[in-house]
């Protein structure tokens, strides 16, 4: 049975019937979303879908090129290869988890996304990029042990600590994953739907929230920005501190390892600098956003297999020899 102490006619019971009605219009009432995507002219969206279906499947290719001559080749069952495999799986899944989606909507007048998808694509977005930043941390770390602790190497890096390192790389994952869709479920959508941008993000969806976002924005800042800021300080902080080791080794051994740590760099700096731009900084929104999302979500993964074959020989060894074992 429902009792209340406050008399229907009174002021204060009119004044709380208002509060329950303000907080039923803040409640989320929008059923799915719309892409303004990269452009709205009809040319160039099918320009789009042809760069993008070309990309898509040279990443697709790539990787899992990468992934099977590691998975097949005898001389490639070190750390470094262990951790770049993956590196493929999770350049693989990211890829995945937006290029479908900017392709099917370059053909459509109208780009649309259901709210569910829209969540799950901040989900996933978020869980194999933070996938990404963390495997290449631990890349560098198998670096640094391996050029200036070679003695210790095989017993710092050895097969269960490599299985216990991507465990908890899966589990800081899911954290930071878990706390951008938290965030994303907790924001009243409650009228505007229209996303200017090409897939969902916090940055782009608190521009249609009906409440004031400072707090959002803040916890977006700190969450994925300052995770992009501190891991690219750590990487570099890494790389420096092996190139300044390597003044005590031969020719040979400065040779091999230069040409792999500046693979590594390659990869850190087109991935993380984009990154950086985006959420380590005040929220706003420029027009450039956009353009510079590309790099890391779309070019990344395509060029990360390009970068750790071109420049690596014992991955195009194996590669060769994969190739002719399957034409013999």
């Amino acid at each position: 049975m429902r009792f209340t102490c406050i008399p229907r006619t009174s002021s204060v019971f009119r004044r709380c019937q208002k509060k329950r009605w303000k907080r039923r219009e803040m409640k989320n009432n929008v059923t799915e979303f719309i892409f303004l995507g990269l452009t709205q002219d009809p040319v160039k969206k099918k320009i789009l879908f042809a760069v993008f279906l070309l990309f898509y499947i040279a990443t697709m290719i790539g990787n899992l090129l990468i992934i099977l001559t590691i998975k097949t080749s005898p001389t490639l069952g070190t750390p470094m290869y262990y951790f770049l495999t993956q590196l493929s799986l999770a350049d693989f899944c990211y890829s995945s988890t937006i290029a479908p989606k900017l392709i099917l909507n370059s053909l459509l007048k109208k780009e649309t996304i259901s709210f569910n998808e829209c969540m799950t694509q901040v989900v996933a977005v978020h869980f194999f990029g933070c996938m990404e930043i963390l495997i290449l941390v631990l890349m560098a770390f198998d670096r640094y042990v391996a050029i200036c602790k070679p003695l210790h190497y095989p017993i710092i890096m050895n097969q269960k600590v490599c299985g216990n390192l991507m465990i908890v790389v899966l589990m800081l994952s899911v954290l930071h994953s878990s706390t951008q869709i938290l965030i994303a479920l907790s924001l009243p959508f409650c009228g505007p739907n229209v996303i200017d941008h090409y897939f969902c993000d916090l940055q782009p969806l608190l521009n249609l929230v009906c409440i004031d976002t400072y707090v959002f924005k803040l916890l977006v800042l700190f969450n994925s920005g300052i995770e992009c800021l501190l891991s690219f300080l750590i990487l570099m902080m890494s790389y420096i501190l092996i190139l300044y080791s390597l003044r005590n080794h031969s020719a040979e051994g400065k040779r091999k390892a230069l040409s792999t740590c500046t693979s590594h760099i390659i990869v850190v700096i087109l991935f993380f600098v984009p990154c950086i731009f985006i959420y380590a900084r005040p929220p706003i929104n420029y027009p450039v956003d956009k353009m510079v999302s590309v790099f890391y979500t779309i070019g990344t993964p395509l060029l990360n297999p390009l970068i750790y074959t071109l420049r690596n020989a014992e991955v195009k060894t194996a590669m060769e020899k994969l190739w002719s074992k399957k034409a013999s």
